[in-house]
């Protein structure tokens, strides 16, 4: 369960009646959407069906059965969001949005590039500061990823930007290849590896390309530097990273 802190509250008035829940509120939003997949217990501050919520009145039995028919709340509790609305105070929406503004910037950061730099990550405090020049505001009742292509575009103005994802070929000498290999393998997709007669290792890695920098960090910590990368763009043209 969550904290009250955290949850909203979803009120569905019928037949005369008021219920309300308390609820995570991505969680009341992907459930309206019909695209919740999680323990419901999970994202609810209360397994319980409220008249008034912040009170603690509950309704009479007799409407549960009437509206919903069950008074069994896990039962009803989705019954209330998906039917209802979604109520959140001023601080409530000031804080989903700042989270999602944050969540945002890294979603944009991990996947974009500057194709008039090489292809070159951006900084998040670059994607920040030119989304603030733009018209873009961050929708607090809206997933994430939703507003994505809306914030590229406002974006592609201001900063030379993209979505990309890059290829990587590392080899990791012998000394690291048992350790290193292993934490390389989790940083993205591993298209193929082999292991080669001296004992060292080489992978070739598919990732967002926004996360270049941090992916050489993993490589050059588990190698001491002494791992050898470069950039796969096609079968023929392959560049060496220094």
């Amino acid at each position: 369960m969550i904290s009250l802190d955290e949850a909203v509250t979803a009120r569905l008035e019928s037949h005369g009646q008021r219920f309300e829940v308390l609820v995570d509120p991505d969680a009341a939003l992907a459930i309206k959407r019909d695209d919740f997949d999680d323990d419901l217990e999970d994202v609810i501050a209360a397994e319980d069906v409220f008249e008034d919520a912040s009170r603690g009145d509950r309704p009479p039995e007799n409407m549960l059965e009437e509206v919903f028919d069950t008074t069994e709340p896990m039962a009803i509790i989705p019954e209330v969001i998906k039917r209802g609305e979604i109520q959140i105070t001023a601080d409530q929406r000031r804080e989903m949005q700042e989270q999602k503004h944050k969540q945002l910037i890294q979603r944009i950061t991990r996947n974009a590039v500057n194709p008039q730099m090489d292809d070159a990550p951006h900084p998040p405090e670059r994607i920040e500061s030119a989304l603030e020049e733009t018209d873009f505001r961050v929708d607090p009742m809206e997933p994430v990823e939703a507003q994505v292509d809306d914030a590229l575009d406002a974006l592609r103005p201001v900063i030379p930007i993209r979505f990309d994802e890059v290829t990587v070929a590392v080899q990791v000498p012998a000394d690291y290849a048992g350790s290193a290999q292993a934490q390389i393998r989790q940083f993205g997709d591993l298209e193929r590896e082999e292991w080669q007669s001296d004992g060292s290792w080489v992978g070739v890695m598919t990732f967002p390309a926004g996360l270049q920098n941090d992916f050489y960090d993993v490589v050059n910590e588990h190698t001491s530097g002494e791992a050898e990368t470069r950039i796969i763009k096609d079968e023929d043209d392959i560049s060496t990273r220094g």
